[in-house]
């Protein structure tokens, strides 16, 4: 993604970061600084949507949709060192149609993630640390191009990112963090036979003479090594919104440095009570190497956006 988006997207955290207030921010430093041990937190959602319609004169379809996320994170802190690790899994499920479709029980995906995250850091100042990450996301179940899923575009590894930076890390207590790594290793998964042919998600794709015979095959692996940004914000704005907001940009630096790969998450949790609640998810990608179809059967990268409002039920500890 260019430049202009980058830098919008840094002064958008900032100023999220900014409206902490000073006395605020030194409660949860010293707070921070002074308890060693491990630190649990979550949240398990689980929304329902159904719709049933019959001998409905205004038209429609019935439907019924299942959508559940968890959100897990475990903190230590001992002496100058912090290790901070996460897992975040989200699914959802549509079906949608006439009796026909309903009985046989057609599902579509609608949300299907993967994340595991883990970061740790040494102090070298009062905010800085020397800090070393790993991220590693895919997907659970394969996904088509619906209307037509008999064409797969994707599943388990295919793909599958696994990412390894050294840099330093910025904290302003539990509330925004800032990584800057300038040593980053990007690895790509097509772990499919059909989909790294094609040289899906950025792979070598598979090698033609002029007749049409194929003289290697397609990879599954991708490797690729630049610099990488983590961005973490997360505040209780009331005493049951929550917001948590993750961005990553990743620049390769051998091919098109200025096509910066971003990764944008939000959650948004408004608390009704102990286990019902509303979650707001939003997620924003873009990567140059990812080839999209649009409506006019153009192909390239576009920019993927995906949102999710759910209310139902849930449990956060």
């Amino acid at each position: 993604m260019k430049s202009g988006l980058f830098f919008l997207l840094i002064f958008f955290v900032s100023i999220s970061n900014a409206q902490i207030t000073d006395k605020e921010e030194d409660l949860k430093t010293i707070s921070a600084d002074t308890l060693d041990g491990w630190k649990f937190h979550g949240l398990t959602a689980l929304n329902i949507s159904q719709v049933g319609l019959t001998n409905w004169a205004a038209g429609g379809q019935s439907s019924l949709a299942l959508n559940g996320i968890v959100s897990l994170t475990a903190d230590l802190k001992r002496g100058k060192s912090t290790w901070n690790n996460s897992i975040d899994l989200g699914y959802g499920i549509l079906r949608q149609g006439n009796k026909v479709l309903v009985t046989s029980g057609k599902f579509i995906k609608t949300d299907d993630k993967i994340d595991l995250f883990s970061k740790y850091g040494k102090k070298a100042t009062e905010r800085w640390y020397y800090a070393g990450l790993v991220n590693f996301n895919t997907q659970s179940t394969p996904g088509f191009s619906y209307p037509n899923d008999s064409v797969q575009i994707s599943k388990f590894m295919a793909p599958a990112y696994l990412l390894g930076a050294l840099g330093m890390d910025y904290k302003r207590g539990d509330v925004f963090t800032m990584f800057l790594a300038p040593l980053t290793m990007k690895m790509t998964f097509v772990n499919d036979d059909s989909l790294a042919y094609r040289g899906a998600f950025g792979v070598e794709a598979a090698q033609f003479d002029d007749l049409g015979n194929v003289l290697s095959q397609g990879d599954k692996f991708r490797v690729e090594y630049g610099g990488y940004v983590r961005i973490m914000f997360k505040k209780t704005f009331m005493e049951n919104v929550t917001l948590t907001s993750k961005l990553s940009m990743f620049s390769n630096y051998i091919n098109n440095p200025q096509n910066i790969d971003v990764n944008w998450e939000n959650l948004l949790e408004l608390k009704v009570n102990k286990f019902i609640s509303a979650t707001v998810t939003t997620h924003l990608i873009y990567d140059d190497d990812i080839q999209i179809t649009d409506s006019d059967a153009k192909i390239g990268p576009r920019t993927q956006f995906k949102e999710v409002i759910g209310v139902g039920f849930s449990y956060k500890f």
